[in-house]
């Protein structure tokens, strides 16, 4: 079993709920989940992870959100080639659209998105979404 950080930043709290969820998941399967908010995340800290968990809602036309978590991948790009990358957010309108190029993002910096894509929830998190999440952090602890 793996330790896995999972990094996000969530502005109304769905995208909170959603690392927990993963987090809940990866605990269960016996592994160790740690949970950062992308303004305490460092890079280097995760340049010897070999699975990671990023989260992030669409914000304005459908993007990550700007002031944080787009510097940070902007970092992360460079160091993520050969590692495992599950992705997830909220959503409130849209189709979704930020996360296939998120998705498309981490394939071109050379890692894998974990299950092919990312997991995006409208609005908040129910139960259906949270077996879904609880899953991929069981999925993640075994990677």
């Amino acid at each position: 079993m793996s330790k896995v950080s999972i990094v996000y930043w969530s502005g109304t709290g769905n995208t909170a709920m959603m690392a927990g969820s993963i987090a809940d998941g990866v605990a269960a399967a016996g592994g160790e989940a740690e949970l950062i908010t992308v303004d305490e995340a460092n890079v280097d800290a995760l340049k010897d992870a070999s699975v990671i968990a990023l989260g992030c809602p669409s914000m304005g036309a459908e993007q990550l959100e700007e002031t944080q978590m787009e510097p940070f991948m902007c970092e992360l790009d460079g160091v993520i080639a050969g590692k495992q990358i599950a992705l997830f957010g909220s959503y409130g309108w849209g189709n979704q659209e930020w996360m296939r190029d998120w998705e498309d993002r981490i394939v071109a910096d050379g890692a894998t998105v974990v299950n092919g894509e990312g997991i995006a929830v409208n609005g908040t998190p129910g139960p259906d979404a949270e077996d879904e999440l609880k899953a991929l952090g069981q999925t993640l602890a075994s990677l």
